[in-house]
This record gives structure tokens, sequence and C-alpha cells, in this order.
């Protein structure tokens, strides 16, 4: 008998130490980072009209090598941004295998200060920073997914197949992040979910923000069903807007427990997550930023999208910290 006992204890030790061992194996085996250097992503500019709002979107899509259909991550810009800003993260995330689609906001775009004199840019972007403007970005995700639909099943068309609407993410950077939260699950001050759109099913916010009036960060956060990644800098402050860092620090905490995480970059501007450096920048550009946000969200959404079980075994384990600097702060629940 205790021969037997002792037998079923090695062979349960055995187990185990082979499951950490192909475990370890597998998280050292991915890199999020890993691309053929070779490949170029397909460009498709394309544009939305939505009838019911008079309301024409332009996109732009980059799609991957393989013509199967490719899970789907969406990108919200910023306030006077377009599609064809932050390509670094659509060309990424296309070589790993996503069709990435950048939407562009009519009335919070390039066209809010283009063509204004110097002087009154900076009046007319802080008239953009609008609840108007929000309400018509967070209008914008579900008809341009209606219109992708549409497209992926029309024969002949340039995304004729190419995309699996069944694995959506959605992004976004500042009033980006803001029109991200608000479409994956962010609730009212009286406990509503207003706007979340059901096709998504992962989120990934640059500079996010906490309501700085109405709910308070627990009741508008505590109901996301759905994992969230958060990305964020110590010097993460927008000239335009009242969110500071105390703002979007406490998105995270109020976050319920499972598929949640938040990097935090040591000197990063609120530029850092973008292609260029914005009015205001004080800090030199560091490269490695830029590295950390492609491995970290490359991981989340090969997790979350794909189910890929060395992604998760890496984005859990210690690979992330491979990726970061020493005062980069980054925590999961």
């Amino acid at each position: 008998m205790k021969h037997n006992r002792y037998y079923i204890l090695s062979m349960f030790t055995a187990c185990f130490l082979l499951f950490a061992v192909q475990v370890t194996a597998a998280e050292s085996a991915y890199d999020p980072l890993a691309i053929n250097s070779k490949f170029t992503p397909e460009i498709v500019d394309l544009t939305v009209n939505d009838a019911e709002r008079k309301r024409d979107l332009p996109i732009r899509v980059f799609l991957p090598a393989e013509k199967i259909p490719a899970p789907v991550v969406l990108f919200s810009h910023g306030l006077g941004g377009s599609r064809e800003g932050s390509a670094y993260l659509g060309k990424h995330w296309a070589a790993r295998g996503y069709a990435t689609v950048f939407l562009q906001h009519p009335g919070s775009d390039t066209s809010v200060w283009q063509d204004k004199p110097k002087d009154q840019r900076l009046g007319a972007m802080r008239q953009a920073a609008s609840l108007t403007n929000f309400m018509l970005r967070v209008k914008d995700v579900p008809v341009v997914l209606d219109q992708l639909d549409g497209w992926n099943k029309t024969d002949g068309h340039a995304l004729s197949g190419r995309l699996d609407l069944t694995r959506v993410g959605m992004s976004g950077h500042s009033f980006g992040a803001m029109t991200t939260q608000a479409v994956s699950g962010q609730s009212t001050r009286l406990g509503k979910i207003l706007f979340t759109e059901p096709r998504i099913k992962a989120a990934v916010a640059f500079s996010p923000g906490a309501p700085r009036q109405g709910a308070s960060p627990e009741q508008a956060f505590g109901k996301v069903k759905i994992p969230w990644m958060l990305m964020t800098g110590t010097k993460d402050v927008a000239i335009i807007g009242d969110a500071d860092l105390k703002s979007r620090l406490a998105v995270f905490p109020a976050l319920p427990t499972g598929g949640k995480y938040e990097l935090v970059l040591h000197g990063a501007e609120h530029s850092a997550f973008s292609d260029r450096a914005l009015p205001g920048d004080t800090e030199q550009r560091n490269p490695n930023h830029h590295r950390a946000i492609l491995a970290l969200s490359t991981a989340f959404w090969d997790t979350w999208l794909r189910n890929d079980a060395a992604a998760r075994a890496w984005l859990d384990g210690d690979g992330v910290r491979s990726v970061l600097e020493k005062d980069d702060r980054w925590q999961t629940k």
C-alpha cells in the first residue's frame, strides 16, 4: 500500500513537472514582436456611408497576408486625428494576422484644425471635444461593423471573405479611448450600459480616463464583462480636456477581476501612443515605449481573440517584463 502511494505521488510530481516545463517552453517560444520583415500589409481606404445620420466615415484597413477570414481590430483616433494616424499599430497587428480597421470620426478629426490659423487651432480643438462629438463617435462603431459585415459577404469586394467578425477587438487613443470604453462595457451613473457593442470581445484603451463627474469609477467600470487592457504613462496629460494622471489610473482598480491588465510606461507622455510628438511635449521619445505597446497589445489580442495558450502564458508570466524597462509598471487581475 505504501509503495502504491509513493508510486502515485511520484507520477503526480512527474506530470506536474512536465506540465510546468511545457508551459515554460511555450512562454519562452512565444514572441509577440516576431513578424516577417518582408511583409507589407495591403492597405484599403474606404468610406462607410451612414444614410440615416447623413454621415460619411472614412476608414483605412490594413489586411494580413493570409487570404482567409482574420480577426478584426478597430482603432479610434484621438481628437484632431484621422484614419492615417498610429499606423505603426495597424502595420504590426496586420503582420500578426489581424485585419485592422482605423476609423475616422468627422467633427473630431483633422478637419477641426487643418484650415484654421495657428492661433485658432487650440480653441477649435477644445470646442470639438464635446458631448455631441462623443455621441457621434460611439454610434460610428456599430455602423462601421455593420458595413464591414456587408462588404465581407459581397463577392468581388476588396474585403470579401477577409474578415472574421465573430472575433472583434476595439481600441483607441485619448478621445478614441473614451470611445473604446463606451462601446465595450462602461456604464453610466445610473448603472445603464448605453453604448456597449456586443460584437466586441476585447478592448485596449490607450490613455484611458475615468469620468470626472457623474458616475464614480466603480459605477462606470464595475460591470465591464470583457477583457480590457489599459495603457498610460507617468506623464500622460493632454493639453485639451480634464483627464489627468489620477483619472487615468482610477480605471483599473474599478474593473472587476478577470482578464484585466494595466501598463504604466515610465516617462511616457500623451504622444507616446501615437506616431509623432504633440504640442506641449517636453520629453524625448523613448523607442522602447512602442516596442512594449506592440508586444503587450499583440499578446492581448492573441490571448483573447485567438485563444492562444502560449500568448496567455507569456502575458500572465514573466514574458511581459522582457519588453519593459525597470520603472515601467505592470499589473493584472
